[in-house]
């Protein structure tokens, strides 16, 4: 089991089901306040809206995962009025119901899968890189921050982002006109300095030096290219970035074996959480949590695609300390094939030595 500083994992991470009421808002109680803000649809093809405390909860600064779309307030962006967070409060986030259908966050009677996070607020600027970022919200006890930055189109340029570890997931995406969502690669043992993933896309992992220069993050910044997708001259980005910390975050690879009993990734915590893509071109993204579904009937989203609730059935079992592959589908476990994952997970032994118990 593995040890850690965070006691409560549900004090930083908290996946929060709730149905539609169809008013004009909704209050959905969370354990926090939310700082990153990630619902979807279940039953439907509403898109996924991701909003931040750094760009403000408002109809204009949504995103979605499954799009290359800019802001809701910038040309490009197709998204508009179908729903979204309006606010936060200590333990609530509330939701509205847009007037455009299918609702993204508040359909009366409809079934809502949210995945929250927290920072620190709104946060404040960091200079440690080349580029100042106008804000960074940073949780170092939980490993994550949000930054935006203003890119200067150079290679070479460099992002901090407050951690004080070396990141294991960054997410950048353009916000003042289309782009793909840029997904940093894990490499074996290490951060994949030159590999890049687009979280809106089928398309594997690939090698590129004008995403990430190259270089691995370090435990204050990240690295550019020159790539528009990351840092165009004068345009505008948002970086959410994770770190590992034992026994509540955990980025990593596995490699299929294509038999049954598969492969068992071990992750030192419960996962409550797993993002996963194939190493591989045409598959999609996973997004799983233990909320939605339990060994035996595990439910899925696809953070490409606007679809509606998956269910995967005996694929892969979720355990004390990792998960486990069950199924032979190339998407989770062909022979000679590696996966990315990404999973935050209940703690299985805090620093106050108390164990989570199983479910």
């Amino acid at each position: 089991m593995a040890y850690t500083t965070i006691n409560k994992s549900s004090e930083h991470f908290n996946t929060v089901t709730y149905t539609g009421d169809g008013n004009a808002t909704q209050a959905i109680t969370n354990t926090f306040q939310t700082d990153f803000s990630w619902i979807k649809h279940r039953g439907t093809t509403a898109a996924h809206t991701l909003q931040d405390a750094v760009r403000g909860f408002s109809e204009s600064k949504k995103l979605s995962s499954n799009s290359n779309d800019a802001e809701n307030n910038a040309s490009g962006a197709t998204w508009g009025d179908y729903g979204g967070v309006s606010a936060v409060g200590a333990t609530s986030f509330t939701v509205y119901k847009g007037s455009q259908t299918p609702y993204q966050t508040n359909e009366s009677g409809a079934n809502y899968v949210a995945w929250n996070w927290k920072a620190n607020g709104a946060g404040s600027s960091n200079t440690d890189g080349s580029i100042n970022t106008t804000y960074t919200s940073v949780n170092t006890t939980a490993g994550f921050s949000i930054g935006k930055y203003t890119g200067n189109g150079t290679s070479g340029a460099t992002i901090g982002h407050g951690l004080g570890a070396i990141p294991r997931l960054i997410i950048v995406k353009r916000l003042d006109t289309t782009g793909s969502w840029q997904v940093l690669g894990n490499g074996l043992g290490q951060p994949g300095a030159t590999s890049y993933g687009k979280l809106n896309s089928k398309d594997g992992f690939t090698s590129g030096s004008n995403r990430w220069n190259n270089t691995a993050p370090t435990t204050s910044v990240f690295s550019l290219g020159n790539s528009t997708e990351v840092n165009a001259s004068g345009g505008t980005y948002v970086a959410y970035v994770w770190c590992n910390v034992p026994g509540y975050f955990k980025g990593g690879l596995y490699q299929g074996n294509g038999n049954a009993n598969g492969t068992f990734v071990n992750t030192g915590g419960r996962p409550t959480l797993i993002l996963l893509k194939p190493n591989i071109a045409d598959k999609d993204w996973y997004l799983i949590d233990d909320k939605r579904g339990y060994n035996g009937s595990i439910k899925s989203f696809y953070p490409n695609a606007n679809a509606a609730e998956t269910d995967l059935g005996d694929y892969l079992d979720l355990h004390s300390n990792g998960f486990k592959i069950k199924t032979t589908d190339n998407s989770f476990n062909g022979w000679g094939n590696s996966y990315q994952y990404w999973c935050w997970m209940q703690t299985a032994v805090g620093s106050n030595n108390v164990p989570c118990t199983a479910r």
